[in-house]
């Protein structure tokens, strides 16, 4: 059983992609290699049943199978469970079956179609009382995906009402601005201070971390670059983790593609003996020839900017 998710929360909570097999059936020994391979990547946790985690296509059983299987192999490392639903008893009941199974928190985005800043603060004050104030809450603020967007007031305002409110999962974009108001409003007497790990595949991570970010929760395909990027922010070291973010760049803008980009990722960890087949459940994005080719020419590409940086492995396999 490891701890429960607190502000305290830092460094990168990988979003795990879900395995199939080719005729799309879930797939729990490659569920067990990608544990695995992140882990082997240095990742400080886990999310589970995100946007990338293709939870929807997942029935109530085979979640809580993914659930129990990755807490069970994830060595102590904590696992955030997401558990959004428009039906306020659906995302409790979830949330307490992966608590039991002993998650560190769980993970909540508003309803698309959520209106105005008291319908946001009035969804959450049901979830948080439906849950109850020992389960910790992560509030997901990805409005390209839900059309809700969340003024930093509002979420300053249910951090002040609601203890349980512990992490924000921040994916605004342009949402900088919104996240120095965040920390800014945070010295204020009284105001705790939240966890914030950033999404967006990791695209603004470097000017995310200036501005106060504890980390990233996000499905880049290289974990072990937003790991490496992190500990060196934590080090102080900020002009040499931009050096090492720069060399990832290209790949990390191909895989935030509307589209294609889970098909880009699961092909990569395909590629890299993390999971047995790359294929997402119908339906599902598919990779032609080309799009292929020019993943093959970014990756030969990494990994010649690696070794020009003395950084030399191989990029595609482990």
């Amino acid at each position: 059983m490891t701890a429960k998710l607190t502000e305290a929360a830092r460094g990168v909570y990988i979003i795990a992609a879900t395995p199939f097999t080719d005729d799309g059936a879930l797939d729990l020994q490659s569920v067990d290699t990608l544990t695995d391979f992140y882990l082997g990547c240095g990742v400080h946790g886990f999310t589970l049943l995100g946007m990338m985690g293709e939870a929807h296509k997942l029935t109530a059983e085979e979640s809580i199978d993914v659930v129990k299987r990755v807490i069970g192999r994830a060595g102590g490392r904590q696992v955030i469970v997401g558990v959004s639903h428009a039906g306020i008893e659906n995302v409790r009941r979830l949330a307490h079956e992966v608590m039991i199974a002993g998650a560190a928190g769980v993970m909540v985005a508003p309803p698309p179609g959520l209106k105005g800043d008291d319908g946001i603060y009035n969804y959450y004050a049901q979830v948080f009382a439906a849950l109850g104030s020992d389960v910790p809450v992560v509030y997901q603020d990805y409005p390209q995906a839900t059309g809700v967007y969340l003024p930093a007031p509002v979420f300053e305002r249910l951090v002040d009402d609601f203890r349980q409110l512990v992490m924000l999962k921040h994916e605004d974009a342009p949402g900088l601005a919104k996240l120095s108001r965040i920390r800014e409003g945070e010295k204020k007497p009284g105001r705790r201070r939240v966890s914030i790990l950033v999404g967006n595949g990791g695209l603004y991570y470097p000017q995310e971390l200036r501005r106060g970010a504890d980390g990233a929760m996000t499905g880049f395909a290289w974990p072990e670059m937003l790991v490496e990027v992190y500990d060196l922010f934590a080090a102080g070291k900020a002009e040499e983790a931009e050096d090492l973010f720069d060399i990832y760049l290209p790949l990390v803008r191909h895989e935030v593609q509307p589209g294609i980009g889970l098909g880009l990722r699961k092909e990569v960890l395909f590629r890299r003996g993390a999971i047995a087949s790359p294929k997402q459940r119908a339906p599902g994005s598919s990779l032609t020839a080309a799009d292929r080719t020019e993943l093959d020419s970014l990756i030969a590409r990494l990994e010649r900017r690696l070794v020009a940086a003395g950084r030399g492995r191989k990029a595609a396999a482990e």
